[in-house]
């Protein structure tokens, strides 16, 4: 996604990122001077727009990638690394909007979101720190009981899953928070900012043009786009904007019409010194990713160096938390009390987005413009995925992308002003109602 204004005004905080301290960035690209024309022009420089542009250019189109700061330097190398089968939304929408048939495809494709993960690894020799496996977690009997339909609905869909409760819970994470718990194996984690890293050295062996620190300032539509720049401008026949949640900022500039459609959110994630790795063994035997299912929720995984990185803590106000590391610390003692006093070495945020409903948000503005928005908390998967399916549509072959493009979407309430308040207030009572629940 295109480089996201870092959280609040705490640049201390998003310097102690363990995914940026933890790679070797190659040299910059240099930003856009001068007039460069193209079949393809992609604004974003993370796993959608890497995704769109690798894949574009694999078919033969000449492409140009515009990134406002660095690659990765968004969502896509903050994250907690998950990648998760299905979607934010689960099938519900996908089914109401679409019927049975076609929500049964959404969801193989999300599963060759998957795939595609492991493909792109293998074919282009990233390494990631990729790890399968995934734990789905619940701390009420409330929870439980969503949780187990959860459980029930992905085993029908084809998705195994080994399932604890009570005192078989510590057989697959050791913590006495939770009340149950559920491992599958098709999803998994890796180092989110290795494999954006390693998605734009295979599109720049592809062919792509890549320009960093390049954000468009001005977009002119029409048979022929023009996208401007402080320094340059691109001429292309063809744009996608994967910019996602920076679409609210650049949005009078870029695509107004779609930017209230999605919600900046903060998310933070704490990073422990390095582990026992015989303790990280026994608290999360099978070294899967893990969350809970509470609507405000916390994710959790070891790191390839047996680090604790420890998520959550969501802001939806775009300012830093008070007391996050103190908080943050608190949080991870109550799930793991085994780590309560563990050193804690890194602590950086990000924004990621959501749409109203949860589900992608994929589509045109006019006849040449694809858009791609709204993963909400699924985009390490998805947004691969998405990047193949605007490529298809741009090579005529919109079928599969059209099948997204036709789930209805609203705006978030309350305008340009008002709108972040209002969820800020929705999300502290789903936060209470979780905390008082049984």
């Amino acid at each position: 996604m295109a480089s996201t204004s870092l959280i609040g005004s705490d640049t201390q905080l998003n310097r102690r990122s363990y995914y940026e301290a933890s790679v070797q960035r190659p040299a910059a690209h240099s930003p856009l001077q001068g007039a460069q024309t193209a079949d393809v022009l992609v604004v974003g420089g993370g796993f959608a727009g890497l995704s769109a542009a690798l894949e574009l250019a694999q078919r033969g189109y000449a492409v140009v990638l515009l990134e406002a700061d660095r690659i990765g330097s968004g969502a896509s190398g903050r994250n907690g690394g998950q990648a998760i089968v299905g979607y934010a939304c689960g099938q519900e929408p996908f089914e109401q909007q679409l019927g049975a048939a076609e929500a049964r495809r959404a969801w193989d494709m999300s599963l060759e979101g998957l795939d595609l993960i492991q493909q792109r690894i293998h074919t282009h020799g990233i390494d990631c720190d990729w790890v399968p496996g995934y734990l789905y977690v619940a701390d009420s009997p409330r929870k439980v009981r969503a949780l187990r339909e959860e459980v029930d609905g992905l085993q029908a869909l084809g998705i195994p899953c080994d399932w604890a409760e009570g005192a078989d819970v510590p057989r697959l994470i050791d913590s006495p928070r939770y009340r149950a718990a559920a491992y599958e194996s098709r999803s998994g984690h890796l180092h989110p900012l290795k494999y954006a890293l390693g998605l734009a050295k295979a599109a720049r062996e592809a062919g792509v043009r890549i320009f960093e620190r390049s954000p468009v300032t001005g977009l002119t539509r029409g048979a022929t786009l023009v996208a401007r720049t402080e320094q340059g401008q691109v001429t292309a026949r063809f744009g996608v904007l994967a910019g996602n949640c920076m679409l609210p900022e650049y949005g009078p500039q870029v695509a107004p019409e779609i930017a209230p459609r999605i919600m900046p959110v903060g998310t933070y994630i704490l990073g422990t010194a390095p582990l026992d790795p015989s303790l990280c063994r026994r608290l999360i035997p099978s070294n899967a990713a893990a969350c809970d299912n509470n609507v405000v929720l916390d994710y959790f995984r070891f790191s390839a160096d047996h680090r604790m990185l420890f998520g959550g803590r969501v802001s939806y106000t775009t300012r830093t938390p008070a007391r996050l590391e103190a908080v943050m610390r608190q949080r991870m003692g109550e799930v793991f009390p085994a780590l309560a006093s563990a050193p804690v070495e890194y602590l950086w945020g990000g924004f990621v987005d959501i749409s109203m409903n949860r589900s992608p948000d994929f589509g045109r503005l006019g006849d040449n413009l694809y858009y791609l928005q709204g993963f909400s908390g699924h985009g390490v998967a998805l947004t691969g995925l998405a990047g193949r399916l605007v490529a298809e549509a741009v090579a005529g072959q919109a079928e599969r992308f059209d099948l997204f493009a036709r789930l209805r979407h609203h705006r978030f309430p309350g305008g340009r002003l008002m709108r972040t308040p209002s969820l800020a207030l929705g999300m502290w009572w789903y936060r209470t109602r979780d905390a008082l629940a049984g």
